[in-house]
C-alpha cells in the first residue's frame, strides 16, 4: 500500500497568508500541518511509501522541506505542473500524477494535505483491509449549510454507500465525507474511465462518489476530531486548540 497527500491546492481563501506558501507547511505548534499526518502515517506497517503531490508553484517549499525529514518510509514530492489556482488540474488527475511516479498500481491511502487529526489512520486501514473495497470516512455533520459545502453519503447497514452527492444542494443525510480515502488497484485503474465519462476532477471525492455508482465503497465511521483547515478562521482555530495554554 502507498499513501498520495494532495498538496498541490492554491488556497485561496486563506489569502495573503498562503499566498508565498503553500497551506500543508503552515506551522501548528511548531510543526508543519504535514507532519502531523505524517508522524502517523509513518507508524501503519501497511503503508510502505508516501507521494506528496505538489503544484509548480509551491515545489521547491516541498523539496526543501523533504531534505529535512527522517521518516522509516520514502518520502517523495512530486510536481503537477500547475502554476496558478486558475491552470490548476484538480485533485483527480493529482492522483493520477502519484499513480504515474509508482512501478506498479497498488492499494492507495489518499489524503488532503491540509488536516489535523486527533485519532490515527490506522483504524481505517484495517477497516479498509477488513471490507477489502475502496472505503471513504464518514461523520455526522448537524450543520446543514456546512453539509452544502462537502460530501454527503447514505449508508446501508453493512456501511456501503449507497448514494454520494458532492455539495448537494439538498442534502439526503447529515452523513458528511472528509477527504481520506483508501482505493483498491482495481479501482484506480478505472480513473481515466471516470474522467471520461464525466467526473469532476477538481474536488477528491468525486472520485468515491462516481466509484460508488460503479462499484463498492464502504464507510467507517470517524471516531475522532479532525481539524480542517480550509480558511483564516480554521487555522486560528486550530492553532487555538494546541496552543500551550490550552493544557496549562
Amino acid at each position: 500500500m502507498i499513501c498520495i497527500i494532495l498538496a498541490a491546492g492554491y488556497a485561496t481563501r486563506m489569502y495573503p497568508l498562503t499566498e508565498s506558501a503553500p497551506k500543508p507547511l503552515l506551522m501548528v505548534q511548531g510543526k508543519p500541518i504535514l507532519n502531523w499526518l505524517l508522524d502517523d502515517i509513518d507508524t501503519i506497517p501497511a503503508i510502505e511509501k508516501i507521494l506528496i503531490v505538489s503544484n509548480h508553484k509551491f515545489i521547491s517549499h516541498f523539496e526543501a522541506w523533504r531534505k529535512q525529514q527522517r521518516y522509516g518510509k520514502p518520502l517523495t514530492v512530486l510536481d503537477d505542473g500547475s502554476t496558478t489556482n486558475e491552470t490548476r488540474i484538480g485533485a483527480v488527475r493529482d492522483i493520477l500524477v502519484g499513480l504515474t511516479h509508482t512501478e506498479s498500481m497498488e492499494d492507495t491511502l489518499v489524503i488532503a494535505g491540509d488536516n489535523v487529526l486527533e485519532f490515527s489512520l490506522s483504524g481505517f486501514v484495517a477497516f479498509y483491509q477488513q471490507m477489502k473495497y475502496s472505503c471513504v470516512m464518514c461523520y455526522i455533520e448537524p450543520d446543514e449549510e456546512r453539509q452544502r459545502k462537502t460530501g454527503i453519503i447514505t449508508v446501508d447497514e453493512t456501511h456501503r454507500v449507497t448514494s454520494f452527492e458532492e455539495k448537494p444542494q439538498q442534502p439526503r443525510s447529515n452523513l458528511s465525507v472528509p477527504p481520506f480515502y483508501l482505493y483498491t488497484k482495481a479501482d484506480l485503474q478505472r480513473i481515466p474511465e471516470a474522467i471520461a465519462e464525466g467526473c469532476s476532477v477538481d474536488a477528491p471525492g468525486s472520485l468515491a462518489a462516481w466509484l460508488s455508482n460503479h462499484s463498492q465503497v464502504y464507510a467507517w465511521p470517524m471516531p475522532g476530531k479532525r481539524y480542517d483547515i480550509g480558511s483564516l478562521a480554521g487555522y486560528e482555530a486550530v492553532q487555538a486548540h494546541y496552543s500551550p495554554t490550552q493544557y496549562k
